[in-house]
């Protein structure tokens, strides 16, 4: 999937969401709805949001280095984000990090699912080998979510965070484009 390709697609709700590229324009909506995630503490690795000015250039440089950094468009807003950041060594170029968030308001859509096809055809056309992503033990719906489009399990980290006075695994999952790997 070349970085200009669009994709739509019904909500569950009827509503239509739209993925696409990330803009600079769009830094101003990611820095505002990722301030909600953030505050909330649960499951995204940071406490603090990018402020559009450290947003815009992160895009800049996602752009650059070819790297996927697609915005979740409903009514016009950017309500989510996915991303793949190839591995930068020689070494480590048939990989790729994903990362992903989708403000509360916009779960429960099926939005996720159809990001993750996205994000996948996307690997796939960029010739990954492997993307992989952690995440924490107490977010058992997207341990089940990932592991419905084929990411498995490689690893965990015990007790790797303490999330609402709680220890929480940490959980390394992949998905390989050679199934053979699997």
């Amino acid at each position: 999937m070349p970085n200009g390709d669009r994709f739509s697609f019904t909500a569950k709700n009827g509503e239509e969401i739209i993925l696409r590229p990330v803009e600079e324009y769009d830094a101003e909506d990611i820095t505002a709805h990722i301030e909600a995630i953030v505050k909330a503490g649960r499951y995204l690795q940071k406490e603090e949001p990018h402020s559009v000015s450290e947003e815009i250039e992160f895009i800049k440089e996602v752009k650059q280095k070819e790297n996927m950094y697609t915005a979740v468009e409903r009514k016009g807003k950017v309500v989510g984000i996915a991303r793949v950041l190839k591995g930068e060594l020689e070494m480590k170029k048939h990989t790729g990090v994903f990362r992903t968030w989708i403000h509360p308001d916009a779960q429960g859509l099926g939005i996720g699912k159809e990001l993750l096809n996205y994000t996948l055809r996307w690997g796939e056309k960029n010739n990954l080998h492997k993307i992989w992503l952690t995440v924490f033990s107490g977010n058992e719906k997207a341990v089940k979510v990932y592991e419905k489009v084929g990411f498995i399990i490689e690893g965990r980290q015990k007790d790797q965070a303490i999330i609402e006075d709680q220890m929480e695994d940490e959980i390394f999952m992949a998905y390989f484009f050679d199934k053979s790997k699997k």
